[in-house]
C-alpha cells in the first residue's frame, strides 16, 4: 500500500488529530482551528519546547484549551532537542510567547503521561493524523523508540523546512522548528511515516494577515477572532524591522488548515533530506526535485495552498 494511500478517504467524517506543538501565538491560532472544528476530534495535545520552553509552552497550550471549552488532555514532552542545547524565539513571539499582552499563563498542570509515549499509545490505535507544529523531538522520540508506529499512522502534516523555493527565518537556508532539532528531522524522514510538509514559504504566500486581512478577521467581533490578532502583537513589530511582511504571517496555522482540508493545495512527492551539520547549513532540507539521487519519494511537499482557501477557513473557525 501507498503511504499516502489513506489520505483521500480520511477526509470523510470525524477525523482524530493528535497535534505536537511548542505553543507560541501562531500555534495557539492552529489550535483553534482544530479545536473548533466540527469534523476534528483532537484526541490529544502533545508539548515540545522550541517557541519558547516547555513548561510555557504547556501553560500556553492549556490555556488556549480553556479559551476553546476543549478537555483535550495536554501532555508535556521533550524539554530539549534530541542532541543539541535548546534555542528559542522568544524575540518573535515574546517572553511568554504569546504577544506579552497580560494573558493569564500560569497555574495550570497538564495531564499525566510524557509526551513521546503519548504518540506511541495514539497512534496504536489507528485513524489517526498528527499535526505538528514545532521541533520534531517528540515525534523523532517516539520513533526510535517504538518505529512500528509508523505503519500504523494515516498522515503526518509538518509545519517545517522552506519547501521548493524561499529562503529560511532563522539562517538564510534555515526554517526555525527544522534548525532546532535537525537530527529529529532526519529520524522522522527516514521512518516510513506519510509525511506533509507545509513549509515557511507557503507562510509568507498565502498567510500574511496583511492590515486588509486584519480588518475582515477583526470583523468578525469574537473573542477567537480579537485573541487570535491580539496574541500576534510582538510578531507584528518582528515582521516590521526583520522580515519586512505586510503583517505577522502565521506559519501553522496555514499547516493546520492544509491538515484540516487538503483539496486547495498543491504537492509534489519528492525525496527530502536534511542537513545536519554546523551553520550556515544547519536544519536546511536537501530537496532532490529533480530525481539526480535515484532514492524514492519520502515526503509530499505543498508546493502552493491558496490565500483565499486559508483565510476563508480560519474566518470560519474563528467565528
Amino acid at each position: 500500500m501507498h503511504p499516502w494511500s489513506k489520505w483521500t478517504t480520511y477526509r470523510h467524517g470525524v477525523r482524530r488529530f493528535l497535534i505536537d506543538t511548542d505553543t507560541a501565538s501562531d500555534d495557539a491560532v492552529a489550535l483553534v482551528m482544530a479545536l473548533r472544528d466540527p469534523s476534528i476530534e483532537v484526541v490529544a495535545i502533545t508539548v515540545v519546547a522550541g517557541n519558547v520552553p516547555l513548561d510555557q509552552a504547556v501553560q500556553n497550550a492549556c490555556y488556549t484549551a480553556e479559551l476553546c471549552d476543549s478537555a483535550v488532555p495536554i501532555h508535556a514532552g521533550a524539554a530539549r532537542p534530541v542532541l543539541r542545547d535548546l534555542a528559542t524565539a522568544e524575540s518573535v513571539h515574546g517572553n511568554d510567547g504569546m504577544g506579552d499582552i497580560g494573558l493569564d499563563l500560569q497555574g495550570r498542570s497538564p495531564a499525566a503521561g510524557w509526551g513521546p509515549q503519548i504518540i506511541v499509545d495514539t497512534a496504536l490505535t489507528g485513524d489517526l493524523t498528527i499535526v505538528t507544529l514545532g521541533p520534531l523531538t517528540n515525534l523523532a522520540t517516539a520513533l526510535l523508540w517504538a518505529p512500528n508506529i509508523a505503519e500504523h499512522i494515516d498522515r503526518v502534516v509538518v509545519m517545517g523546512g522552506t519547501g521548493l523555493h524561499g529562503s529560511g527565518n532563522i539562517t538564510p537556508n534555515a526554517e526555525f522548528n527544522f534548525w532546532v532539532d535537525p537530527e529529529a528531522v532526519r529520524v522522522v524522514l527516514r521512518s516510513g511515516l506519510p509525511l506533509e510538509f507545509v513549509g515557511w514559504d507557503i507562510s509568507i504566500a498565502s498567510a500574511v494577515v496583511t492590515p486588509e486581512r486584519a480588518e475582515q478577521l477583526r470583523a468578525l467581533d469574537t473573542p477567537l477572532s480579537d485573541f487570535a490578532l491580539d496574541i500576534q502583537a510582538v510578531v507584528e513589530s518582528y515582521v516590521e524591522t526583520e522580515t519586512g511582511l505586510e503583517g505577522p504571517d502565521l506559519p501553522d496555522p496555514i499547516a493546520m488548515a492544509h491538515a484540516i482540508d487538503p483539496t486547495p493545495a498543491s504537492m509534489t512527492e519528492v525525496n527530502v533530506d536534511i542537513a545536519i551539520g554546523p551553520d550556515p547549513m544547519r536544519g536546511a532540507l536537501i530537496v532532490d526535485r529533480f530525481g539526480f539521487t535515484g532514492a524514492p519519494a519520502n515526503v509530499r511537499v505543498v508546493t502552493a495552498y491558496p490565500e483565499e482557501a486559508f483565510f476563508s477557513l480560519l474566518a470560519d473557525r474563528l467565528a
